[in-house]
């Protein structure tokens, strides 16, 4: 997605009381407004096939001991699938699980932080982006031309 889009999802409630956010389009900026991009929707019952973009919908929640699966509840695409997001995201979830991480007020979190940076940094090895700390550039007397 572009920076100046927004997935747009609905919540909803499966049998087993689980939810799943799915995206129904997209929200592109447009001035000081939005316009609305609709996928393909279906409405009906069972044995109908969802078409509403189902590639971006919510992973279901990790299973005690594993890793988790999609993203916190903050940000743009919060409770979205990490495996698949684009590396701005993932680097934006890292950077905030690392700035947990290097603060003691909130070791509570930490277990919690360290799975995700872990998934994180899994998605970016998968992707080929490697992930981790971005270097610094090189001060300017030790650019090469």
């Amino acid at each position: 997605m572009r920076d100046n889009e927004m997935p747009v999802t609905v919540s909803v409630t499966r049998a087993d009381g689980t939810v799943e956010q799915v995206q129904v389009g997209t929200a592109v900026r447009r001035g000081d407004g939005f316009s609305l991009r609709l996928a393909e929707l279906t409405i009906g019952g069972e044995g109908v096939v969802r078409t509403a973009a189902p590639a971006r919908r919510a992973a279901a929640p990790a299973a005690p001991g594993e890793g988790p699966t999609v993203f916190p509840p903050y940000g743009r695409s919060r409770g979205m699938p990490i495996r698949g997001a684009s590396v701005q995201d993932l680097e934006f979830y890292a950077t905030g699980a690392r700035r947990t991480l290097a603060d003691p007020g909130k070791a509570r979190f930490h277990d919690k932080e360290r799975t995700l940076l872990a998934a994180i940094e899994s998605e970016l090895a998968r992707q080929g982006s490697g992930g981790g700390e971005q270097e610094e550039p090189p001060p300017p007397e030790e650019e090469q031309f």
